[in-house]
C-alpha cells in the first residue's frame, strides 16, 4: 500500500531520527534498568543529588559547547575554573565580609579574561586552537601550583556554607535531613535556557555556527572572526568560573588539583548530546541529556560499588557508541531526505 502522506511519515522518522530523542530513550531505559536492579536509585533524595553533583560538569558543558560549535576547542577550561575559584576562595578568607554578590562576582570576571586569553593567541598566532589551549591550560595550572604551592582552601564565611543548601523545592527524609532542588541546579538550568534562547534566537548564535560549518566562507560573508571567537571564549571562561565556584559552594574546599584532568567528562557529555567535535552542529538540549545520561552511569556504578577506574572505561565506551550512533543516523536521515525528494 502507498504512504498518502510521506510527509508526516518523514516528520516522525526525523524526530525518532534526532540525537535529542535518541538520548532521551536511551536515559529512560538506562533509569528503568537501574532502578531493577536496585530499587533506591529511583528515589527523589538520590535523584536530586544526582542533579547537584552534575550542576559544574553541566555548567562546563554549556559552555565548551559554544566553542565547538563555532569550530573551536578548548581544553584549558578546567585550569581556568581553578584558578578562578582559588581567586575567590583567597579573596573569601582575606576579606571575610565582603559583599557575597562581588565574591562571587570575582570567578566570573577571572573567567572571562582568561578564556577571552584563549580566543586572542588563537586568533593572532594562527594557530590549531587543541595547541594553544593545552599550552595555557599547562601554563595556568601550572603558575597556579606554583605560587599557592598546592595549599588547600577551606573555613569559607558563614553564608558561602548556607548558599547550597537553599532549596527551590525542599523535603525531609526519615531522619528528618532536609534534602531537595538546590538553587544551583538552578544556576545550571538558567545556564542552558540562556544558552539555547542565545543559540537559536540571536544573530550571534547563528554566526557561531556558521563558523563551525565553514569558516573561511563565514569570513567572506563579512563575519568578524575574531569578534566571534572572544564571545566563544569568553562565554565558556565565563561557565569555567561559574563552574568552579559552584564546584567550591558544592565541596566547601578549593582544591588546586581536583577538577584539572576532568575535561574528558565535558567533552564526553558534549559529543555523547550530538554535537560534532569538527563544530557546526550541537545543541543545548543534546548536552543537558548527554550530561545527564553520563551523571546517572555515574551515580548507578557507585551505589553498585563498581570500582572507579571502571567508570573511565565506560564512559569513554559510550562515545564511541554515540559518535557511530550520530554517525550512522546522520546517513541514515540523507538517504530518507533523497527518497523523500524523488517521490
Amino acid at each position: 500500500m502507498t504512504n498518502k502522506n510521506p510527509g508526516a511519515q518523514l516528520r516522525l522518522q526525523r524526530f525518532f531520527g534526532q540525537n535529542e530523542t535518541i538520548l532521551l530513550l536511551v536515559l529512560l531505559a538506562m533509569v528503568t534498568a537501574i532502578t531493577a536492579v536496585s530499587p533506591r536509585f529511583l528515589g527523589p533524595e538520590n535523584l536530586f543529588s544526582i542533579l547537584l553533583s552534575a550542576s559544574y560538569t553541566g555548567i562546563f558543558a554549556i559552555g565548551f559547547l559554544l566553542v565547538l560549535v563555532s569550530g573551536g576547542l578548548d581544553v584549558s577550561f578546567t585550569a581556568v575554573a581553578t584558578v578562578a575559584q582559588y581567586a575567590m576562595g583567597t579573596v573569601l578568607l582575606a576579606n571575610p565580609d565582603i559583599s557575597p554578590a562581588l565574591a562571587l562576582l570575582i570567578p566570573l570576571l577571572v573567567g572571562m579574561a582568561l578564556g577571552s586569553l584563549n580566543a586572542l593567541l588563537i586568533h593572532y598566532l594562527s594557530a590549531p586552537p587543541i595547541i594553544i589551549t593545552i599550552a595555557n591550560l599547562n601554563i595556568f595550572f601550572g603558575l597556579l601550583q606554583f605560587i599557592t604551592g598546592g595549599e588547600w582552601l577551606n573555613g569559607f564565611p558563614e553564608w558561602f556554607d548556607h548558599f547550597p543548601q537553599t532549596y527551590v523545592l525542599s523535603f525531609e527524609n526519615a531522619d528528618g535531613v532536609k534534602y531537595g532542588l538546590s538553587v544551583i541546579v538552578m544556576i545550571w538550568l538558567a545556564v542552558a535556557v540562556v544558552a539555547g534562547v542565545l543559540m537559536h534566537y540571536f544573530k550571534a548564535g547563528r554566526k557561531l555556527y556558521a563558523m563551525g560549518g565553514n569558516l573561511e566562507a563565514a569570513r567572506r560573508a563579512g563575519i568578524d572572526i575574531l569578534r566571534y571567537r572572544i564571545f566563544a571564549y569568553g562565554f565558556l571562561g565565563f561557565c569555567a568560573g561559574l563552574g568552579g565556584m559552584v564546584h567550591t559552594l558544592i565541596t566547601q574546599t578549593v582544591v588546586p588539583n581536583t577538577l584539572v584532568g576532568h575535561e574528558f567528562d565535558v567533552v564526553a557529555a558534549v559529543v555523547l548530546g550530538g554535537a560534532s567535535i569538527f563544530g557546526g552542529s550541537g545543541t543545548v538540549v543534546g548536552t543537558v541529556l548527554g550530561v545527564g545520561l553520563l551523571a546517572v552511569l555515574s551515580n548507578a556504578l557507585t551505589i553498585m560499588k563498581v570500582p572507579t577506574y571502571w567508570h573511565e572505561v565506560f564512559v569513554g565506551a559510550i562515545v564511541i557508541l554515540s559518535i557511530t550512533i550520530t554517525t550512522l543516523s546522520a546517513l541514515a536521515a540523507r538517504n530518507r531526505e533523497k527518497k523523500y525528494h524523488a517521490q
